[in-house]
Order: C-alpha cells, then structure tokens, then sequence
C-alpha cells in the first residue's frame, strides 16, 4: 500500500479550493470538506443557508470547540478515510481554515500532512463569488467573510506555510492542469 496522505487544500473563499479538491479526488483520494460540519449544524438547527448564518454558525462552533474545530470535528471522518480497509489512505481536505486546524492536523500527521494553498486576486474572487450558482454571495458579503477569515480565524497562515501554491488567475482548465501536477508530485 502506498504511504497515507493527508492533503489540506487552503485558500480565501472562492479561490478555487473545491474544485482542485475535486481533482485530488478524481485521482482516488478521498475527498472531506471542513464545511459539512457547518452545513449539518444548520439543518440540526434549522437555519437557512445565508453568508449571515453559517458564520454564526461557524463562530458558535469555534467558540464550543475551541479555534481548530473544523479539524476535531471531522477528524472521525479523515482516520475512517485513512484505514486501509476503507480507502487507499489518501485524504484531501477540502477547505482548511485556521491557523489552529493546521496545527492540530500536523500534530496528528506530522510529514504525512501537505498543504496546497489556491491563490486568486480580490477582484478575481469577487467577481466569481458574486456570480456563482451557489453559495452566493454579494460584493458586501464577501468583503465582510475576508475580513473575518482574516482577522478573526488567522486563515493566512496555513496559505503562508503551503506546500505548494496554484494561482488561480485564467481558465478552469488551467486550475485543473496545475492541481493534476500537483496531485502527480504527491502520489
């Protein structure tokens, strides 16, 4: 069997970072998106989808589970991932967050662990975030949620310590062609 793997992908909201996810997971890895927490409590709740309530949510998360929640919260679903009997023992995380997870997965992964951080101008980020067919987000809402991943979860230092890093400027096929090199690096 091949060594385990655990790939984070990081990045500001709507760099890319699901969609390089996307490709790691075309190549057998499997695929865990931090948000799926987020989105489960908002159905236990009953709150409908809005930049306003999954931060809400996101921020009562972090504040009952401490600031590497996300990576607490699904590291169930990575070990499952990882045993041999249930995959190939690689993992890409799809949305790492804060500093905290980054340092809670490389306390739990150590050499194992590798961060991709997708990197797209402000400008180039808005004008997908603003357009997108889901998850939304208007101009406001997206400053607002930069801000906030910013200065309240320190989401710059995981993409400061990555790996590897794809610029996500031009076409979807260039994203693509980047994250499949990548994923050619780590096998």
């Amino acid at each position: 069997m091949e060594s385990m793997k655990v790939v984070s992908i990081v990045g500001m909201t709507g760099a890319g970072k699901s969609e390089v996810s996307r490709v790691f997971e075309e190549n057998g890895f499997t695929r865990i998106r931090f948000g799926d927490v987020t989105d489960e409590e908002m159905r236990k709740r009953d709150l409908k989808p809005s930049e306003e309530s999954e931060r809400l949510v996101r921020e009562l998360l972090r504040r009952e589970h401490g600031a590497d929640a996300y990576a607490r919260l699904n590291q169930p679903r990575i070990e499952q991932a990882l045993n041999p009997s249930q995959g190939e023992g690689r993992v890409v995380i799809d949305g790492l967050y804060s500093w905290e997870e980054y340092t809670y997965l490389q306390s739990c992964y150590g050499e194992d662990l590798y961060l991709v951080a997708v990197w797209s101008s402000s400008k180039t980020r808005y004008a997908r975030l603003t357009s997108r067919s889901n998850r939304r987000l208007t101009l406001e809402e997206a400053i607002s949620r930069d801000r906030a991943e910013i200065e309240n979860i320190a989401k710059g230092g995981p993409i400061a310590m990555a790996d590897f890093t794809i610029i996500n400027e031009s076409s979807l096929e260039d994203l693509r062609k980047e994250a499949q090199r990548i994923v050619s690096v780590l096998r």
